[in-house]
């Protein structure tokens, strides 16, 4: 649940970026990071660990307005998608408020993103949360690639596999060239805010 704080009018929400690992999601972020200078507030922070990252900052949703006169500010977080860092991926879902799952559109990368996907089903359930409830986007990443040669899945069989239970937006993207980019993560924030609105209608 977001961080309301009454007497200072503020909340603090929490994004995070989750997929197989090298599936972009740290590359989103360092995008978001460069491209929307206007909207981040401080330093981008890195947390290194053998072969991938974690990386964190803060992102103010300039032009989204404020919620009931509470200005919202938001932190974005990737997670390090190797199997070995679940227990990191649990501890960064923790009090999360929106997510935005990576996919991979590598064939080679079919059976990690259903792993993936399953891995954070499992972890937000650690936290009493229902991956049908949170506000979730679906990217699906390395569209660029298709100009190379190299062999991706066709986005309807993606679709198919990850989005056919969940039903939630889903957009083609490139985080290399930021196509797609900006799209996903003003989806999650809309939604993100969309529910933190009714979690206010229980605030005094």
């Amino acid at each position: 649940m977001a961080n309301i704080n009454i007497k200072k009018r503020e909340i603090e929400c929490k994004i995070v970026y989750y997929g197989p690992g090298r599936s972009g999601k740290t590359t989103n972020l360092e995008y978001i990071f460069k491209s929307y200078k206007n909207y981040v507030s401080g330093e981008m922070i890195s947390i290194k660990t053998e072969g991938d990252r974690t990386l964190f900052f803060d992102f103010l949703p300039i032009g989204l307005g404020t919620i009931k006169g509470y200005d919202v500010r938001v932190q974005l977080y990737t997670v390090p998608g190797q199997v070995q860092y679940t227990s990191t991926r649990r501890l960064v879902l923790k009090e999360v408020d929106g997510i935005v799952f990576v996919a991979d559109s590598l064939k080679v990368r079919r059976e990690k993103n259903m792993q993936s996907l399953k891995d954070l089903q499992n972890n937000l359930k650690g936290y009493d949360l229902s991956i049908f409830k949170v506000p979730l986007v679906l990217q699906y990443n390395k569209r660029d690639l298709s100009k190379q040669g190299i062999p991706l899945m066709h986005s309807e069989l993606m679709e198919k596999e990850l989005n056919s239970q969940l039903k939630v937006p889903s957009f083609q993207a490139s985080a290399i060239t930021g196509q797609g980019v900006g799209v996903t993560l003003k989806e999650c924030l809309m939604l993100t805010l969309k529910s933190i609105r009714k979690q206010l209608k229980t605030v005094k």
